[in-house]
């Protein structure tokens, strides 16, 4: 919004950066913000050294998120590491998840017939082309569905779900019975990733996920924006429908739009959910990841007769968020029953022996004001994805509301230009 003119005053009523998606620091924070009793215990070293992401996240290194951060240069303030692997649980077991041809040929996930069949669907998705007819290969993608693609590739159900939940990336099987388009690009999107980098698609910053939203209030205070920390919210002022300004501590800041979570307005949304997540600390990396640092593993829904996926994101020391030796493993999923705890038992039990749990069971909220008349533009929850597409998909619907237009990356770019000068973007 900075970079497009507008005038931004963000208020936060917390006294750090990044609301529900903070990293918590010290560890000390973390016992007292979970109530659990005493200090940490002198085994988990300084508690300076730990930087714990409330809500578990990676960036896929070709996705929307890395794009906006490199348009808007706010790659300038945070360091990046590829994450190590990426892994795909089967039959009690996880295996790495096959995503190139030669690792497919590789892989114990499938037979050698299999293995063919799989080389030669990535080869068709790899050419796939939405503006080229010849690259089709006999599919429409606007009509074909993903469940008649996979049977004309004559995929079998181990293949279609690692293929469906850990590279396309879906939570559910919804998307079997929708045209294939969407599906195929997600895919390619994955690829992409992987190859910039070629351990894994994914990428995590240096201390945390906070830093993300510090990088962001950095470049919006380059255009002007300013930043309020420890701003209770005492109302909204609403005149005739309409959003006028927000009053904290008996003054009022006047605006014209508002951008706010669904804890700031109760009234203006509507539950759709619960997601589960529970921050493990560990003294050894997880068993079968070949000792990684760090990893992600998917639980595909019907590996453990549910719904939706389970995910266990990995991550430690070397990434500045935890103290020497130490790892977090952070495991989120969608509830679906009266008992929580039991439903995401399969990941635990990868990760033992645990150190300590930090258990947290959240609503997920989505807006039921949309905007067009109020003025309040509200974002969705975080959902139980270990990445952040879902969350710059709720970003560019929330800029077309406010803006009336499509959030175009190349527009970013000429505008940043404008500012830095093309000299230093070369």
């Amino acid at each position: 919004m900075s970079v497009n003119g507008k005038k931004v005053l963000h208020m936060d009523r917390n006294s750090y950066y990044g609301g529900e998606s903070a990293s918590i620091t010290p560890l000390e924070d973390l016992y007292k913000r979970f109530n659990i009793p005493g200090s940490p215990p002198e085994s988990m070293g300084r508690g300076r050294d730990w930087n714990v992401d409330l809500i578990p996240k990676f960036l896929m290194a070709n996705g929307q998120l890395v794009k906006m951060l490199l348009y808007t240069e706010v790659t300038r303030y945070l360091d990046f590491k590829v994450t190590e692997g990426s892994f795909v649980y089967r039959g009690g077991k996880i295996y790495k998840v096959p995503s190139t041809e030669s690792e497919a040929l590789a892989s114990s996930l499938m037979g050698l017939f299999e293995k063919r069949r799989f080389r030669k669907f990535l080869v068709c998705v790899a050419n796939f082309d939405e503006n080229d007819p010849r690259t089709f290969e006999g599919i429409d993608p606007k009509k074909t569905t993903m469940r008649e693609v996979y049977k004309k590739f004559d995929l079998g159900q181990d293949v279609i779900d690692f293929t469906g939940h850990a590279l396309a990336l879906y939570r559910t099987d919804d998307y079997l019975d929708q045209p294939c388009q969407e599906t195929i690009n997600r895919i390619k999107l994955y690829s992409e990733s992987l190859a910039r980098y070629g351990k894994s698609p994914y990428l995590y910053p240096l201390y945390g996920l906070g830093e993300l939203p510090q990088g962001f209030a950095r470049l919006s205070a380059i255009y002007g924006g300013t930043y309020m920390l420890n701003k209770p919210i005492e109302e909204i002022v609403i005149e005739n429908g309409k959003v006028i300004g927000v009053k904290s501590e008996g003054e009022v800041a006047r605006c014209k739009q508002l951008i706010c979570d669904p804890s700031y307005v109760p009234d203006r949304v509507t539950k759709v959910g619960l997601v589960i997540r529970v921050i493990c600390m560990l003294n050894h990396p997880i068993k079968n990841t070949n000792d990684a640092n760090s990893c992600q593993i998917i639980i595909p829904q019907n590996q453990v007769n549910r719904k939706s996926d389970i995910y266990v994101c990995m991550i430690s020391s070397a990434h500045n968020v935890a103290a020497q030796g130490k790892y977090i493993a952070i495991v989120s999923t969608t509830v679906e029953t009266g008992d929580p705890e039991r439903e995401i038992k399969p990941a635990l039990d990868l990760l033992e022996p645990i150190e300590q749990k930090f258990v947290s069971i959240s609503d997920l909220f989505a807006p039921t004001d949309l905007g067009t008349e109020s003025q309040i533009f509200i974002s969705r929850t975080y959902d139980a994805t270990t990445h952040f597409e879902t969350t710059c998909d709720d970003i560019k619907d929330i800029y077309k509301r406010m803006m009336g237009s499509e959030f175009d990356f190349e527009e970013m770019k000429r505008k940043k230009n404008d500012i830095y000068g093309e000299q230093e973007q070369q």
